[in-house]
């Protein structure tokens, strides 16, 4: 099997252009995963988890809705840096009001609530990186 490495080129500048920290590409059998990850970068990732963990224990004392991240993104709980937070822990909100801003590839998107209570948690630090389904808040 000889590997083309114009694609490998290809996929890197694209992590480049898009400050990606991987890409995978697929074409029939030939699969092509390039990464930038550092030694650094992998201990990170090693600690979100690791904070990921113990936050849903914590989570577990605390009832109501979870609102979770709909997308992969940067959470920011303020619409600019220094701004006024969208909530805060104690605050009533409607269904619908922005709790945070979850940002993906430039765009910004705005996770409203599901339901009208008061928020009980943030359970992310602005401009922490988020999955899908990542709990963001919970409001009872």
């Amino acid at each position: 099997m000889k590997i083309n490495k114009n694609i490998i080129k290809e996929l890197t500048e694209y992590l480049n252009e898009f400050n990606l920290t991987e890409i995978e590409y697929t074409e029939k059998d030939i699969k092509v995963k390039v990464s930038k990850l550092s030694g650094a970068n992998i201990a990170a990732v090693k600690e979100i988890k690791s904070e990921k963990k113990l936050e849903n224990i914590k989570q577990d004392n605390i009832s109501g809705t979870e609102v979770q991240s709909p997308i992969i993104g940067t959470a920011y709980l303020a619409p600019e840096p220094g701004g006024k937070k969208f909530v805060e822990i104690g605050k009533k909100i409607n269904k619908g009001d922005t709790i945070m801003i979850v940002e993906a590839m430039k765009t910004m998107n705005h996770v409203p609530s599901p339901i009208a209570g008061t928020v009980k948690k943030i359970c992310v630090e602005d401009g922490q990186p988020v999955e899908y389904g990542h709990t963001i808040a919970i409001v009872e």
